[in-house]
Protein backbone atom coordinates (compact mmCIF):
# COMPACT_ATOMS: atom_id res chain seq x y z
CA UNK A 1 0.00 0.00 0.00
CA UNK A 2 1.14 3.69 -0.74
CA UNK A 3 0.67 7.05 1.01
CA UNK A 4 0.07 10.15 -0.43
CA UNK A 5 1.82 13.52 0.59
CA UNK A 6 0.43 16.67 -0.19
CA UNK A 7 2.99 19.69 -0.63
CA UNK A 8 1.01 23.72 -0.65
CA UNK A 9 3.02 25.78 -2.65
CA UNK A 10 2.11 29.64 -3.21
CA UNK A 11 3.75 32.04 -6.20
CA UNK A 12 3.61 35.71 -6.34
CA UNK A 13 3.39 38.36 -8.71
CA UNK A 14 5.66 37.96 -11.89
CA UNK A 15 6.87 34.57 -11.31
CA UNK A 16 7.04 31.96 -13.86
CA UNK A 17 4.45 29.07 -12.84
CA UNK A 18 5.89 25.77 -14.76
CA UNK A 19 9.91 26.85 -13.85
CA UNK A 20 8.58 27.40 -10.20
CA UNK A 21 7.53 23.80 -10.00
CA UNK A 22 10.33 22.39 -11.71
CA UNK A 23 12.28 24.01 -9.17
CA UNK A 24 10.40 22.49 -6.14
CA UNK A 25 10.19 19.64 -7.86
CA UNK A 26 13.73 19.25 -7.96
CA UNK A 27 15.04 21.21 -4.50
CA UNK A 28 12.33 18.32 -3.19
CA UNK A 29 13.44 16.01 -4.49
CA UNK A 30 10.23 14.59 -5.88
CA UNK A 31 9.85 10.90 -7.83
CA UNK A 32 6.35 11.19 -9.51
CA UNK A 33 5.04 15.16 -8.50
CA UNK A 34 1.46 15.75 -9.97
CA UNK A 35 -0.69 18.73 -9.37
CA UNK A 36 -4.13 18.15 -6.84
CA UNK A 37 -5.60 21.87 -7.28
CA UNK A 38 -4.46 24.98 -8.45
CA UNK A 39 -6.09 28.70 -8.01
CA UNK A 40 -4.90 31.99 -8.79
CA UNK A 41 -4.14 33.75 -12.00
CA UNK A 42 -1.76 35.05 -14.78
CA UNK A 43 -0.85 37.63 -17.19
CA UNK A 44 0.77 35.53 -20.05
CA UNK A 45 0.60 31.75 -21.43
CA UNK A 46 1.94 29.71 -24.18
CA UNK A 47 -0.05 27.38 -25.56
CA UNK A 48 -0.36 24.07 -27.87
CA UNK A 49 -3.88 23.74 -28.57
CA UNK A 50 -6.02 20.08 -29.37
CA UNK A 51 -4.52 18.73 -32.56
CA UNK A 52 -1.91 21.41 -33.38
CA UNK A 53 1.24 20.81 -34.65
CA UNK A 54 4.31 21.34 -32.60
CA UNK A 55 5.12 24.47 -34.13
CA UNK A 56 1.62 25.76 -33.89
CA UNK A 57 1.56 27.60 -30.61
CA UNK A 58 -1.00 30.06 -29.11
CA UNK A 59 0.94 32.69 -27.15
CA UNK A 60 -1.61 34.84 -24.38
CA UNK A 61 -1.14 38.20 -23.08
CA UNK A 62 -3.66 39.67 -20.85
CA UNK A 63 -4.68 39.15 -16.92
CA UNK A 64 -6.50 35.46 -17.38
CA UNK A 65 -8.39 33.58 -14.01
CA UNK A 66 -6.76 29.84 -14.24
CA UNK A 67 -9.94 27.35 -13.76
CA UNK A 68 -7.96 24.32 -14.05
CA UNK A 69 -4.74 22.95 -14.34
CA UNK A 70 -3.69 19.31 -13.96
CA UNK A 71 -0.62 17.37 -14.93
CA UNK A 72 2.36 15.25 -14.09
CA UNK A 73 5.83 17.18 -13.48
CA UNK A 74 8.13 14.58 -13.35
CA UNK A 75 10.61 13.35 -15.53
CA UNK A 76 9.48 16.28 -18.16
CA UNK A 77 5.94 18.41 -17.12
CA UNK A 78 3.10 17.98 -18.89
CA UNK A 79 0.53 19.75 -18.29
CA UNK A 80 -3.26 20.81 -19.16
CA UNK A 81 -4.67 24.60 -18.18
CA UNK A 82 -7.94 26.18 -18.91
CA UNK A 83 -8.23 29.75 -18.86
CA UNK A 84 -11.02 32.27 -18.25
CA UNK A 85 -10.66 35.98 -19.45
CA UNK A 86 -12.75 39.12 -18.41
CA UNK A 87 -15.47 38.37 -20.53
CA UNK A 88 -15.66 34.67 -19.52
CA UNK A 89 -14.21 33.17 -22.32
CA UNK A 90 -11.89 30.52 -21.89
CA UNK A 91 -9.12 28.58 -23.56
CA UNK A 92 -7.19 25.29 -22.97
CA UNK A 93 -4.27 23.69 -24.16
CA UNK A 94 -1.03 22.12 -23.40
CA UNK A 95 1.23 24.33 -21.06
CA UNK A 96 4.48 25.17 -23.05
CA UNK A 97 5.44 27.67 -20.84
CA UNK A 98 5.19 31.60 -20.47
CA UNK A 99 2.63 30.97 -17.30
CA UNK A 100 3.63 34.71 -15.53
CA UNK A 101 1.71 34.94 -12.00
CA UNK A 102 -0.60 37.85 -12.12
CA UNK A 103 -1.65 38.26 -8.33
CA UNK A 104 -0.95 34.70 -6.89
CA UNK A 105 -0.91 30.95 -7.83
CA UNK A 106 -1.51 28.55 -4.97
CA UNK A 107 -1.28 24.88 -5.84
CA UNK A 108 -0.89 21.67 -3.93
CA UNK A 109 1.20 19.07 -5.33
CA UNK A 110 1.09 15.44 -4.89
CA UNK A 111 3.19 12.46 -4.80
CA UNK A 112 2.98 8.67 -4.30
CA UNK A 113 4.56 7.82 -1.54
CA UNK A 114 6.26 4.64 -2.59
CA UNK A 115 6.97 5.00 -6.20
CA UNK A 116 6.39 2.80 -8.63
CA UNK A 117 9.83 0.87 -9.25
CA UNK A 118 11.31 -0.87 -12.54
CA UNK A 119 9.03 -3.85 -13.89
CA UNK A 120 5.89 -2.47 -12.22
CA UNK A 121 4.59 -0.68 -15.35
CA UNK A 122 5.46 0.74 -18.67
CA UNK A 123 8.98 2.18 -19.55
CA UNK A 124 7.27 5.96 -18.49
CA UNK A 125 6.68 4.74 -14.99
CA UNK A 126 2.82 4.45 -15.23
CA UNK A 127 1.21 1.25 -14.08
CA UNK A 128 -0.39 -1.12 -16.61
CA UNK A 129 -4.48 -0.99 -17.32
CA UNK A 130 -6.42 -4.24 -17.84
CA UNK A 131 -6.29 -3.07 -21.20
CA UNK A 132 -3.14 -2.66 -22.01
CA UNK A 133 -1.13 -5.93 -23.89
CA UNK A 134 2.17 -6.97 -22.10
CA UNK A 135 5.09 -5.66 -24.43
CA UNK A 136 7.47 -9.15 -24.67
CA UNK A 137 10.18 -7.24 -26.44
CA UNK A 138 9.05 -8.52 -29.78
Amino acid sequence: MSSLQAFSLRLGPGQELLGALKDFVDQNRLQAPFIITCVGSVTKATLRLANATATNTDELSGRYEIVSLVGTLNPEAHLHICLSDAEGVTVGGHVLGGLEVFTTAELVLGERGAGLQPGDGREDGLPRTGGEAEDDGE
